[in-house]
């Protein structure tokens, strides 16, 4: 039997197309769009050799000095009065404005690389023009190439808005937040600062925050476990519970305990911290039925670090386990009834199901959305801003509370009185590698991955 050979499309280099190519293609690369433009691809040739035209333009006035700049970070650090020959008096010369100074350039880079892209894109459609031309077929006209942009290429026209929108909304902001952690950018260079390598990463790995770093770390990778694992746990058991037979009103019982997550985390947090409160509604409670003989500093500064610790857990208990309990309630709704019932015919008693049965099934569905979890509760700054705000306040640290999760920290760094913002972009780099680390870690370790 004949193996049917596959059909290969034929190829050129790009040096075969500059030395073999008409004129106009030879001019493409130079001047993109002159391909496009000899064979009648209007709007393609036309869109190609306004953006070099504009690009350059651009370049000239404003480019080269937008990346000169970038290097220093602007030249006047601080402010000076200076001797204006031209009008023979002192003037006052404001230093350089390196957040601007920043911002420009790094766009200006990114502008360097569409163009790059865009060049790219000029290059293969010349090279695609000139393998049809050599090949003797047909050329796509102006109004095909246009129509295809509505038909095979479709996908291409919809992502363009998008991309567009995270290029300058989230790659522009995200780079510029990154490229603080190389500057003193601080309350001491509010306006001119300079770029100063990883000095900002040694303060708060060896410096004078690593007193502060690895204690709020540890905190934080301990509420992000217990988070994580409570609201999970309880939230089956309670799914379980509702789900179980005789219970009645199971949609009345679903209802009242997911109020609790449909109220605003900015009421119900507040509200809390308020019932909490040491001369709050939980203490004046337990004292009139005689509990305690004594109010209780449960999240205020006077708390131990212990006891507000364990108090944001449980108060994230009572918003997280709602959660947990719907999704859990889908799946055990799902699940194949005919392993459990064969278990019961063997004798086994409900915690033994639960066990080798309906958790492992749960947990197999819901490791993704577990694995999520625990990265959101890593930069779930709600629960311990709104609820405690980092109290109890710690002396040994530097700008944070006993119960501060490093991206409150980030936050107090860069609004409280320091104004450390290369701090906080070093801060928001080392989250963003432990989140991304842990993710690819966890998620390649899951059922769902290994089976999907």
């Amino acid at each position: 039997m004949f193996r049917r050979k596959k059909h290969v499309a034929p190829k050129a280099t790009y040096r075969e197309v500059w030395t073999k190519g008409s004129i106009a293609t030879k001019l493409s690369f130079i001047l993109m769009g002159s391909n496009a433009l000899a064979n009648k691809q209007w709007v393609k040739g036309i869109a190609l050799l306004l953006s070099e035209i504009i690009f350059i333009v651009w370049f000239i006035f404003s480019g080269i000095s937008a990346l000169s700049m970038l290097v220093t970070l602007g030249s006047n650090k601080s402010k000076k009065v200076v001797y204006d020959a031209s009008q023979g008096v002192y003037v006052t010369k404001q230093p350089s404005n390196s957040v601007l100074i920043l911002l420009f350039g790094i766009l200006a880079i990114i502008l360097c690389l569409a163009i790059v892209y865009l060049y790219i894109i000029n290059l293969r459609s010349t090279r695609k023009n000139y393998i049809l031309k050599r090949d003797g077929k047909h050329i796509p006209t102006n109004k095909e190439e246009i129509a295809s942009l509505f038909d095979t290429r479709l996908h291409s026209t919809l992502m363009a808005v998008p991309l567009i929108g995270i290029l300058f909304f989230t790659i522009l902001p995200t780079v510029f937040m990154i490229s603080m952690a190389f500057t003193n950018y601080d309350r001491q260079h509010p306006i001119a600062f300079s770029w100063t390598g990883f000095q900002a990463f040694g303060n708060v790995l060896s410096g004078d925050l690593a007193g502060t770093f690895f204690p709020v770390l540890g905190w934080t990778l301990v509420w992000a476990v217990m988070a994580t694992a409570t609201t999970f746990f309880f939230g089956v058991l309670l799914a379980l519970l509702i789900e179980s037979k005789g219970i009645k009103h199971k949609g009345f019982w679903r209802t009242i305990f997911i109020i609790v997550w449909a109220v605003p985390q900015f009421v119900s947090l507040l509200m809390m911290a308020q019932f909490l409160d040491y001369q709050g509604a939980l203490n004046t409670i337990l004292m009139n039925i005689g509990m305690i003989a004594h109010p209780i500093h449960f999240i205020d500064n006077q708390a131990s670090p212990l006891m507000a610790r364990i108090t944001v857990i449980i108060v994230n208990m009572w918003i997280g386990i709602p959660v947990s309990m719907l999704v859990s309630t889908a799946i055990i709704q799902n699940l194949p009834t005919d392993q459990i019932e064969a278990a019961k015919i063997d004798g086994a008693n409900a915690v033994q199901i639960f066990r080798s049965i309906t958790f492992p099934q749960i947990l197999f569905v819901m490791a993704p959305s577990l694995i999520q979890q625990f990265i959101g509760n890593i930069n779930n700054f709600n629960v311990i801003f709104l609820l405690t705000g980092g109290a109890p306040m710690n002396n040994n640290y530097n700008g944070a509370g006993s119960t501060d999760l490093l991206v409150t920290w980030l936050y107090n760094l860069t609004f409280g009185q320091e104004q450390r913002y290369n701090a906080s972009a070093v801060l928001g780099i080392l989250i963003f590698i432990i989140s991304a680390v842990f993710s690819l870690l966890a998620y390649r370790h899951t059922n769902a991955f290994k089976e999907g």
